[in-house]
């Protein structure tokens, strides 16, 4: 039996849930705000909802970033793990006591100990006997409400479970299917993965229409979610149609019955984005590829980043701290930043030296593209000059460089901190022009080390349904790191110099964004991902994504 009194039981201070002051503590237990039972600290009952993490409440994610010890069930505690402290104790449900004595003993020895829930936990839970415990021994208890998958999952699969604000709905679980007697309204069954065509056939016998409207999501709220509709009397025949197995399982489902499932097909919103759940490898770092991910979320995607370079300090860091100085004294007249990697090492070269953004101060600065520029304006500084949209490169810079003018210029000197690989042409473009350039090596590219070997096999063997590649170097590292990705495998490029190297490596490129940016690169998968999916709804044909093209790859419909 696992014990939640483990050592460094941190106290909660006042008394209270060590919620953020923020977040109002419930009026409902005015002693526990107030520090009035002794330092005990407090036990939490809390709905983590359906299964997206944006449907976290407020104060859900307030405790969740405080608590001492979770106890979960694993499938529950994995979806938010990232949101714990690292010092949090993470204990399966399925190892406490059904009594909740140790929930009791951890809360009193001073802890904030959470009980999660999927849903809400007063919805086919067992909070309120767990509760109730922590009532009889007088330890300070929060209720925190939870979205419930029996309202969440139908909205996110598209099916209304009222119309015109009228109408009844009955929620309950699986196993009370049998106890039913037909009526009109919604019906929502919950925890049906299992037994899908019985319950249809008890549904049946307690006197609803075989014709009456039935829907059935696994997964509902993920990129996993996958929905089916039939009747009652099609279940078996359709489920096998769109590539269902009555005897695997597919996750945890919900079933709704009644005429709001007929509006599904015109009002399903999630499972239709463009790029719904599909596996995109990003080559760049964590760092490098927020912006992206959060782009490819909202088209439905599942983001992985795999860094295919590591950024390292230069091998004589003389130059960089000759260069700072020359900012500092004013020896330039313009600084060039050609990647977003160069405005870092620049930028952490001034916080050595205590210097910030106000030392550019009559400087001024020029960004090759909007990645750099947002690392700018993040740094404090609004860059002076970038190429047009459709040009954004180091020759691009160049194109629009303004020539040299010895009565407006007071200085003819330009900085170019970049990686320790060459940019003649912006140098010569700059020379040509009168300037004189001063190429600095911030920082050094390295190869970045092989991604673990589920990532690699993903690749090479179809798991990923898109790759997007950034520049010619993603291509050549991807692949000298990890391997060629599989021909399934949808191929995204940011511009020609890119789709040109993806050739040489015998990739089929599938995608070209109409500028050079990253945001423009997403966008452009996502009209081909909504045409792949037009054309297999005009064909009455199943959506499948490219990854389950590939010979063995398990149907899905969407």
């Amino acid at each position: 039996m696992t014990d939640l009194l483990g050592p460094g039981a941190r106290p909660v201070p006042g008394g209270s849930a060590g919620a953020d002051p923020s977040v109002p503590e419930p009026e409902s237990a005015p002693d526990q705000a107030a520090g009035g039972n002794g330092g005990a600290g407090l036990v939490a009952f809390v709905g983590v909802g359906p299964g997206e993490e944006g449907l976290l409440t407020l104060r859900a994610a307030a405790l969740l970033a405080q608590a001492d010890v979770v106890v979960a069930a694993s499938w529950v505690s994995e979806r938010i793990s990232h949101l714990l402290r690292p010092e949090a104790e993470v204990i399966d449900a399925s190892s406490v006591d059904s009594d909740s004595r140790q929930l009791v003993r951890a809360a009193k020895s001073g802890r904030l100990v959470l009980r999660l829930f999927s849903g809400d936990p007063f919805m086919f839970c067992a909070a309120a006997a767990d509760a109730a415990n922590c009532a009889s021994a007088k330890v300070p208890f929060e209720v925190v409400p939870g979205l419930s998958s029996a309202i969440a999952v139908p909205a996110y699969a598209g099916i209304p479970l009222t119309q015109d604000g009228t109408g009844e709905v009955r929620i309950i679980h699986a196993s009370e299917v049998s106890r039913l007697s037909a009526s009109p309204g919604t019906l929502v069954v919950l925890g049906a993965e299992t037994g899908i065509g019985d319950i249809a056939k008890m549904l049946i016998a307690a006197g609803w229409a075989d014709s009456t409207p039935f829907a059935i999501t696994w997964n509902g709220t993920t990129t996993d979610q996958q929905t089916v509709v039939t009747t009652l009397g099609s279940v078996t025949a359709d489920l096998k149609a769109a590539g269902v197995s009555l005897l695997t399982a597919h996750g945890r489902a919900i079933a709704v019955v009644g005429e709001g499932v007929r509006l599904q097909r015109s009002l399903s919103w999630f499972e239709t984005r463009p790029l719904f759940g599909w596996r995109v490898l990003v080559p760049r770092t964590k760092e490098q590829a927020a912006g992206v991910s959060d782009q490819l979320r909202a088209y439905g995607a599942v983001p992985e980043q795999v860094p295919t370079i590591a950024v390292e300090p230069p091998r004589t860091p003389q130059q960089m701290e000759r260069a700072v100085r020359g900012l500092v004294t004013g020896r330039f007249q313009w600084v060039a930043f050609t990647s977003a990697n160069a405005v870092k090492a620049v930028r952490e070269k001034f916080e050595e030296y205590g210097l910030d953004a106000r030392a550019f101060a009559g400087v001024k600065v020029a960004a090759v593209g909007e990645q750099t520029a947002a690392s700018l304006r993040a740094f404090g500084i609004v860059p002076d000059l970038m190429p047009p949209d459709h040009q954004q490169s180091a020759e691009g810079l160049a194109n629009c460089w303004p020539p040299y003018d010895d009565v407006l210029d007071p200085i003819n000197r330009v900085l170019l901190p970049r990686a320790d690989i060459a940019t003649e042409g912006l140098v010569a473009r700059l020379t040509e022009l009168g300037w004189e350039a001063e190429d600095v090596t911030a920082y050094r590219t390295v190869r970045a080390a092989p991604p673990p070997a589920p990532i690699r096999e993903a690749i090479k063997g179809g798991g990923f349904d898109a790759v997007l590649f950034t520049s010619s170097s993603t291509v050549r590292n991807l692949i000298g790191i990890a391997g060629k990705p599989h021909s399934v495998t949808v191929i995204a490029v940011i511009g020609p110099e890119t789709a040109k190297t993806a050739a040489e490596y015998g990739l089929r490129v599938d995608v070209i964004a109409p500028k050079p940016s990253a945001a423009a690169l997403v966008d452009a998968l996502a009209e081909h991902g909504a045409g792949i999916r037009d054309a297999a709804m005009k064909a009455a044909e199943p959506v499948r994504r490219p990854s389950e093209r590939r010979r063995g790859a398990r149907r899905r419909v969407r």
